[in-house]
């Protein structure tokens, strides 16, 4: 990325950031405690992002220095940053993991665990986290391309997010299968 690409996209940001806001010289306490609270929205937006490109890259067998270089910081940086794991609540017995998974065999597995009635509900590296139902669910995986609400046509809705792709789920409104 280049200076003029980031001070573009910082520029794309802050539009966002400040919406219908035209007028900056006349803004009132809470219009300015209102931008803060963006800011820290996108900021911690702009965090997940870069954990999940981060997430991607490393399945896609990217090593943990070309990350360290590209971000800037040393391998062991890099993989000290982002290497762990975020605390995480223990599912209750309506959820899972479901996982290992790569690439290459999760939407078999999505299918077969959304026969059983499982649905994903997120997404970490080499893994999805399922929710049990009570109907059938049919799974999506999509490039992340257009904004969401371009995909939640014909009963889909996005089951979670993980840069690059968008993970879609469509109920069947079918009893699961046992198994």
């Amino acid at each position: 990325m280049t200076d003029q690409s980031g001070a573009d996209l910082q520029e794309q940001i802050g539009a966002l950031i400040l919406g219908d806001r035209n007028d900056r010289a006349n803004l009132t306490e809470a219009d300015h405690l209102v931008l803060v609270r963006r800011a820290g929205a996108a900021e911690q937006a702009s965090q997940r992002l870069q954990h999940l490109a981060v997430a991607a890259a490393r399945s896609a067998g990217v090593s943990w220095a070309a990350l360290g270089r590209e971000l800037g910081m040393s391998r062991q940086a890099a993989q000290q940053r982002f290497g762990g794991r975020p605390e995480e609540p223990a599912p209750d017995d309506r959820e899972r993991w479901l996982g290992p998974v790569t690439a290459f065999d999760e939407m078999a597995e999505l299918e077969l665990a959304g026969r059983l009635g499982w649905r994903t509900i997120g997404v970490d590296m080499l893994r999805h986290r399922m929710l049990r139902t009570d109907t059938q669910w049919e799974h999506r995986r999509v490039l992340w391309a257009r904004p969401a609400q371009h995909y939640e046509t014909d009963g889909w809705q996005v089951g979670c997010r993980a840069f690059p792709w968008l993970y879609l789920v469509r109920d069947l409104h079918r009893a699961p299968e046992d198994g």
